[in-house]
Order: C-alpha cells, then sequence, then structure tokens
C-alpha cells in the first residue's frame, strides 16, 4: 500500500480526466491520475481523422442525448465554448474554425492538443501513473481504497473518468461501469453511437465514395424518432457520413420490427418547388431525358441506380411519363427508404451512448448522491453528443467541473 493519502484520484486519463486533474490542481494540493495503458491519449490522438474537432461554435443540451438535460446545460455552462478556447489558447493552442462551426487546431495535428493538456498537467505537479489500471475502488475508514495490480492507493475524492467502450483499443474498455455499480450507482444500457450503418443491397455499394447532403428521418410505427442532416457517404459496407453517424445510434436502440430509414435526396428543396421545375423542363425541353435532368443534382452512377430502383430508364424522354409517374419520382427521392441491415458496433463506433444514470449524479457538481466525494467525468456518464466537436466539449466542460468540485470538498 502507498503511504500517501492522495487529496484527488482520477481514474483514467483521457480528455475529461485530464481537464479534471488541471481543475482539482491547487497549491498543496496532490493529485493523482491512474490509467490503465501505457500510451496516454490513444483515442483523442485519432479523433478527427487525427486532427482532433476540439469544440463546435454553438453547443447546447440540444446537442445531445441524455436522460437529464438540465444537468447538461448546467455543466456546458460552467465552462462553455469560450472558455475551452481560452483555455486552449492560454496553453498556446491556437484554433481555425471550419465549415463555419468546428474547431481544430491550428497544426490540423489532435498530438498538439494532447501534448498542451499533458504538459500543463505535469506543470501543475499532478502525478500521473499509467499502466495502472483500476480494477476497485472502495470506501473504508473515511477515504477511498484503489486497487490497481499490486498496488492500493488511497484518496480523499475520486473522479472516475473511464470513458465508455467505443475503440476498447484505446483504453475505453467499459471498465469504470463496474466501479460505479459496486457504489450502487444505475448505469442506462449502453450502445455505440457515431458508427457507419451497414447495407445488404449490393447496388448502394457499387456507389463507394459518392458523397452528397441529404437530410434522414429515423420513423417507427408511423411516428418520427429522430432526424439528421449533412453530408451523406456511401461506403463498400453501407453508408457513413455525418448524417449517417448523427442518426445511427437512434437507429440502433430503435427495437420496433416496423422502423425505417427515409433519405431527402433532395434536401433544402420543397417537392413543390422540384415538381415545378420538371413541368417547366418537359414544356421547354421535351426531350430531355430522366437523366439529363438529374444530372445538374447528383452524379451519373447515382441517378442510374436511383431510377432502376425506381422502374423508371435514364434514357427515356420525362414527356414520355404522365404527371403523375413524374411527381411520384420526385416524391420517392424525397423519401426514399435505405435497405439498413445494421451497424458497425462498437470499434467504429465514435461514442458510446447510456452510462451512469445522471438521475443519481449532483447536477451541478457532478458528485455522486449514493458516496460523497466520489465524482464522475466525460463518456462514462448517460450522455452523447452530435457529431462536430459536441463529445469533446461534454469532456472538457465536465471534467472541469468534477475538478473544481472535488477540490472544493476537500475544503468543507
Amino acid at each position: 500500500m502507498e503511504k500517501i493519502l492522495w487529496d484527488v484520484a482520477i481514474v483514467g486519463a483521457g480528455p475529461a480526466g485530464l481537464m479534471a486533474a488541471i481543475a482539482a490542481a491547487g497549491p498543496g494540493k496532490k493529485i493523482l491520475i491512474l490509467d490503465g495503458k501505457e500510451n496516454l491519449g490513444a483515442k483523442l490522438l485519432i479523433s478527427g481523422g487525427g486532427r482532433c474537432n476540439v469544440t463546435n461554435l454553438r453547443v447546447t443540451e440540444k446537442d445531445y442525448r441524455t436522460g437529464a438535460p438540465r444537468t447538461v446545460r448546467n455543466i456546458l455552462s460552467a465552462f462553455p465554448v469560450e472558455r475551452t478556447l481560452g483555455f486552449f489558447k492560454d496553453l498556446g493552442v491556437e484554433m481555425v474554425l471550419e465549415e463555419d462551426t468546428k474547431f481544430f487546431p491550428k497544426t490540423q495535428s489532435a498530438r498538439t492538443v494532447l501534448d498542451a493538456l499533458l504538459r500543463k498537467v505535469r506543470g501543475l505537479g499532478v502525478t500521473l501513473e499509467k499502466g495502472k489500471k483500476v480494477s476497485r475502488v472502495f470506501f473504508e475508514a473515511g477515504n477511498f481504497n484503489l486497487i490497481a495490480g499490486e498496488t492500493k492507493y488511497r484518496s480523499r475524492a475520486v473522479i472516475l473518468c473511464t470513458g465508455g467502450l467505443s475503440y476498447a483499443g484505446t483504453g475505453s474498455d467499459g471498465s469504470g461501469y463496474p466501479l460505479a455499480k459496486s457504489f450502487g450507482h444505475k448505469v442506462v444500457p449502453v450502445t455505440p453511437a457515431l458508427m457507419p450503418l451497414l447495407t445488404g443491397d449490393p447496388e448502394w455499394k457499387t456507389l463507394s465514395g459518392i458523397t452528397l447532403p441529404v437530410r434522414l428521418t429515423l420513423r417507427a410505427d408511423g411516428h418520427e424518432i429522430a432526424s439528421s442532416g449533412g453530408a451523406f457517404l456511401f461506403t463498400h459496407q453501407g453508408f457513413s457520413g455525418p448524417a449517417v453517424l448523427d442518426i445511427s445510434g437512434s437507429w440502433l436502440r430503435c427495437l420496433s420490427p416496423q422502423k425505417e430509414l427515409l433519405a431527402d435526396f433532395f434536401s433544402g428543396v420543397s417537392e413543390g418547388t422540384l415538381c415545378q421545375e420538371l413541368a417547366r423542363t418537359v414544356t421547354e425541353h421535351p426531350k430531355w431525358s430522366w437523366k439529363r435532368f438529374f444530372v445538374k443534382y447528383f452524379p451519373e452512377r447515382l441517378i442510374e441506380i436511383f431510377l432502376k430502383k425506381l422502374n423508371t430508364i435514364p434514357g427515356a424522354p420525362i414527356s414520355q411519363s404522365p404527371k403523375k409517374e413524374r411527381e411520384a419520382v420526385i416524391r420517392s427521392l424525397k423519401g426514399f427508404m435505405l435497405q439498413i441491415t445494421g451497424a458497425m458496433g462498437y470499434d467504429k463506433a465514435e461514442v458510446t451512448a447510456g452510462g451512469v444514470d445522471l438521475a443519481e449524479i449532483d447536477g451541478k457538481t457532478l458528485e455522486s448522491q449514493l458516496q460523497r466525494g466520489l465524482f464522475f467525468a466525460g463518456e462514462i456518464l448517460d450522455v452523447d453528443g452530435r457529431i462536430g466537436g459536441f463529445n469533446f466539449q461534454w469532456a472538457w466542460s465536465s471534467g472541469t467541473v468534477a475538478g473544481r468540485s472535488a477540490a472544493a470538498k476537500l475544503s468543507d
């Protein structure tokens, strides 16, 4: 057993854990981080294609799926986007705004973000021990005891920042859930989220590499369950891109046998407007084929597949089709049902949905309501955000709040 009594012990050295350590550190404070991996920050380093989408221009609780939106709003308000940007600027990490909404490090390297966080942690005198996988945490004689291999640590407060189950090879192996349960916490059933979807339709697979803007709607039993919009990518296994990733978790969690995923391939243009344009084309260009009409909207390969599925001959003059048939083609492309056979799973999911139930967590401090001195931050909690920097913002915000709260608890 170590003789040191730590003030705050943080389990997990991911984004939330590092932020928690930075927020908890202070003069005379003994802060410890334990991480099961030898190589730190593996998940951060592969995020955003290795560039790390640090945050988004606008972030609210509406960008997250959670059972406690008020708690999410509280935590985001305590450390909002502007504070995140200022924090990283102070660390020497300049940001650039892309696509009018997403912030990335100017270096275009996630390594810049990780190195800055680790420098700050070490500069504050935080002790970081690698290769120390915590298998048990319990409270005894007024302090917490943490077991990692043959070593037993004691601490006055503990913050669990162990992540979820996505990209398990990076250290997110779900080990935090049993630790939370050992204190009586409920864990909302977890599922992968932000992942590509699979299809058994060979024709869609031939379009691998094609990207276009699409609006997706998940319907089940006659009701809309979720929707998303953005870039849509055909792959050799199915569908990907932001529009797909954002709705994939909802598709997986929806257990109705009647669920269907509809794609609006003319997002932003109404059905009426398209029908009017089609009618005008028939009048002004009676010899135009269906393919000629759609070529200004879609790649030729995609047009041919679309029309084949609609039993329409690409080279046939539009004028030969009755008005009702023409309108039916447009209507179909405004709500095309995609055949989905499954999802890629945790090995390709960017985040885990579900986790420690926020109903049992203080909505302003992230302290357990079942065990005082125990705090949570990051992906281990039942909070998952859209693609675009939202999950990182949750890590920065929740880590900061948990770290500050744990440090404040010591002086109570």
